[in-house]
């Protein structure tokens, strides 16, 4: 009998509890109390990226003109998912349509299944309405393991390591032969000042930009990341006396730390300037309380893969995936594939006042 009152009061329980509601998609809308919303979730998800914030949106459209769509997916009024997307239409590098163009993290952040089967199905819809070759995933871990609709390919890893509150400990850490040029840096008198502005990190970035035959970035949009995500966008350069000798522009988000975009100038080479640069900026984010230095994004076979490793830090494959809408392949636009190196070696050779011109019209295009 005892047993048959307790099940009978389990289902009257069960009966009572409100059962949740369905998962529905829509866009994020233009307003602040929206994008707090939508940012607060990226703080709080574990799967969520710096490059997953709201402002993301304001930084695409305004400094390159393209399309954008920022999906939220919803439970009962409470964001279980986002997925920023924007697409890239361009005659020389395709048509495409990518969570996130010119980030390194992106993809689905979300602490439900439902809300990322519902992100996903929104995503390839879009996709198939725009008629893209591909919808593109720039995922941090593998989102659709198994599945034969989702390609991926062996290019990208990224770079981390922890970080602690103590220099001593920190610098012991990197490599003897990579120290050395730390100290070296030292030795020459570097130091690191924080500017308000992207003047000078722009004229540092743009000497190194030229020297590897890659179109240069517009400043606006280095201006428009400072404005956008205010102290977390620091522009750090680095000088000896008053000559720039480097120039690093990073993000923090939570208790990380990643050095985005950087560049030095000739003299460089000379003062270990790059070397510097980013142990004074380990320095700063280790006192700032950051415990993790990301150094991000790079290709396999590339000067920056082998910087990196010497720096005592592990490559960790990135599993970016790519769905197919009407291309036939995975698409390969990277300065490895062997048709770009023409473009490369002309680069290079071009005054920099004119690839500095001309470099924002092509790398807009690039993501």
């Amino acid at each position: 009998m005892n047993a048959i009152i307790e099940s009978a009061m389990q289902r009257a329980q069960t009966t009572a509890m409100p059962q949740p509601g369905p998962v529905t998609v829509r866009l994020l809308r233009d307003d602040a109390a929206d994008r707090a919303r939508w940012d607060a979730f990226v703080q709080a998800c574990p799967q969520a990226t710096f490059f997953h914030r709201a402002g993301w949106q304001r930084v695409i459209e305004g400094a390159f003109g393209h399309r954008t769509w920022f999906y939220l997916a919803e439970q009962d009024g409470v964001i279980r998912g986002v997925l920023p997307l924007a697409q890239i239409k361009s005659r020389l590098f395709g048509h495409s349509l990518i969570a996130l163009p010119f980030c390194v993290y992106g993809g689905v952040a979300a602490d439900s299944d439902a809300a990322r089967r519902q992100l996903d199905d929104a995503a390839l819809a879009l996709a198939r309405s725009l008629g893209v070759g591909h919808l593109e995933y720039r995922n941090y871990s593998p989102a659709h393991p198994g599945e034969p609709a989702w390609q991926g390919k062996d290019l990208y890893v990224t770079f981390r390591k922890a970080i602690v509150a103590d220099d001593e400990a920190n610098l012991n850490a990197i490599p003897r032969k990579q120290r050395a040029m730390v100290r070296k840096g030292i030795k020459c008198g570097l130091a690191g000042e924080v500017d308000d502005n992207v003047e000078r990190f722009f004229t540092a970035y743009a000497h190194s930009v030229h020297r590897l035959g890659t179109p240069v970035f517009p400043k606006k949009y280095f201006a428009l990341l400072k404005d956008v995500f205010g102290p977390d966008c620091e522009v750090r350069v680095i000088v000896r006396e008053r000559e720039i000798v480097a120039g690093v522009l990073s993000f923090f988000f939570r208790d990380e730390v990643l050095p985005y975009y950087g560049g030095g100038m000739p003299v460089a080479r000379e003062v270990a300037g790059n070397d510097f640069m980013y142990w004074n900026l380990m320095q700063a984010a280790a006192a700032r309380g950051c415990r993790v230095f990301d150094f991000g994004r790079s290709k396999r076979g590339t000067g920056a893969f082998d910087f990196k490793k010497n720096w005592g830090f592990e490559a960790q494959p990135l599993p970016y995936e790519y769905h197919l809408i009407k291309a036939e392949s995975v698409p390969d636009v990277n300065p490895l594939n062997p048709k770009y190196q023409l473009f490369i070696r002309v680069w290079q050779k071009m005054p920099l006042a004119l690839a500095n011109a001309l470099g924002p019209y092509i790398v807009k295009d690039l993501g």
